[in-house]
């Protein structure tokens, strides 16, 4: 168990061994949730984690490229007209 201090803008460090043994490293998310009186932090897996699990032959694309492309499409899905029922 560790003691952490809280900052006058609710923000707490987490010790680098529970950031190592979840794998929080910067830039990466995670969901925090209350579950009776404690908070629960759970590290989000980004999709490139997935690196590796589909065979294909084509040239792999950087982390960039597949963020820019991912971001691309979100935005081309938002700025749809959503279809009539």
């Amino acid at each position: 168990m560790y003691t952490v201090s809280i900052t006058s803008q609710g923000q707490i460090s987490i010790p680098a061994k529970l950031r190592n043994k979840l794998g929080l490293q910067k830039g990466k998310k995670a969901n925090v949730s209350v579950q009776g009186d404690s908070l629960v932090i759970k590290p989000i897996k980004d999709f490139l984690d997935l690196a590796g699990s589909f065979k294909t032959d084509k040239k792999p694309l950087t982390s960039r490229q597949l963020h820019d492309l991912f971001a691309k499409e979100m935005a081309f899905r938002k700025s749809r007209p959503k279809p009539s029922k």
